[in-house]
């Protein structure tokens, strides 16, 4: 039988201290982060807003800036024409530098476009950003408070904000220490290791694909898709010419989990609402997980016995008849890209 360790008195209160002392430097660094790159985008958006002004950039100028970054710099998902657009409305918005370092530098760039696109008196977007710092506001809960009018149902000056930084425990605290933007700028340690892994994948799997010769045809890889203001990634699309439909890949790297297939389900929901052509057939899904020994290949297939309107896609555990011969078996996929990764090893 084994003794429980008698604690000291005040063990409670040192680990207590501690919690506290690493969530407010984990606070702090996810901060310093954020700002760096609210700044930069501001500094892009300014560069664009003074071009315009002097030399007449037009729309395709942008198109081109947009695609000359992501082709610099794949791993950041920022440089959408979209969201230079933003960046290009945000300098516009926020013309000092020093409100952007010391309020709209402390949220999310999501926090910051959902500003720009809801709220256009100035003084009620300052209002929001402060309030949002002060209440420790998720990006859900700050749009809530615009659509509900917050600011007229409480009076402007009926609030003191006193809190310059967001609590280390709030949602925002939470996104801030999540959010993909930031994960993206750094690309740094191991995530930037599993990203040039799943580059190495992803092109080996697209020349396998092509090299089948069963009506593939490459689209292209981290094909940008926009939705509801926000912006998507696939991470492989093909169209495959004889079954006439788009098929869509996505890489993870680690254990399959549930919520892979909801991520599937809208992506095929958006490639089919925004590139099927009415003529084409529904959206095919090919989920791959690559563990550290092996590689599951799932596909995701649209159940033919639902109503459209609610139509919805399931993983298959194995292809239809009317499938088999036109896309790669499971087992095909798998064994594939397992060769890759011995001849990795060796």
């Amino acid at each position: 039988m084994t003794r429980s360790l008698q604690m000291p008195d005040d063990y409670a209160t040192l680990l207590g201290n501690l919690k506290t002392q690493i969530r407010q430097a984990q606070t702090q660094a996810a901060l310093s982060v954020n700002r760096e790159l609210v700044l930069l985008y501001w500094q892009i958006g300014q560069s664009i807003l003074e071009r315009q002004g002097q030399a007449g950039w037009g729309a395709k100028v942008i198109d081109r800036l947009a695609q000359d970054l992501k082709t610099e710099f794949p791993e950041m998902k920022g440089f959408s024409r979209s969201n230079l657009s933003a960046m290009q409305q945000f300098a516009a918005t926020w013309p000092d530098p020093a409100i952007v370092q010391q309020l709209v530098g402390q949220i999310p760039w999501g926090h910051n476009v959902a500003l720009l696109q809801k709220v256009k008196d100035p003084a009620a977007r300052e209002w929001y950003a402060r309030a949002t710092i002060q209440h420790g506001w998720s990006r859900n809960i700050l749009i809530h408070q615009i659509d509900s009018r917050l600011i007229e149902r409480q009076g402007q000056a009926t609030s003191n904000f006193d809190r310059a930084l967001p609590a280390p425990q709030s949602e925002l605290a939470g996104q801030l220490l999540k959010d993909p933007y930031n994960f993206d700028f750094l690309s740094l340690g191991t995530q930037a290791l599993e990203r040039d892994l799943e580059r190495s994948l992803l092109a080996h799997l697209r020349d396998f694909m092509l090299e089948l010769g069963v009506g593939f045809a490459f689209v292209g890889s981290q094909v940008h898709l926009e939705v509801g203001g926000e912006d998507f990634y696939l991470d492989l699309l093909f169209y495959h010419l004889k079954l006439r439909c788009y098929v869509v890949i996505d890489l993870k790297i680690g254990e399959f989990k549930p919520e892979y297939v909801g991520k599937m389900n809208f992506y095929l929901s958006a490639a089919d609402d925004l590139l099927r052509h009415p003529q084409d057939a529904p959206s095919i899904g090919l989920l791959l997980c690559k563990t550290q020994n092996k590689v599951i290949a799932e596909y995701a297939l649209r159940g033919v016995e639902k109503p459209l309107g609610i139509a919805s896609y399931q993983l298959a555990e194995a292809l239809p008849d009317y499938l088999e011969g036109q896309l790669p078996s499971v087992e095909e996929l798998e064994a594939e890209l397992s060769r890759l990764e011995e001849g990795a090893t060796h």
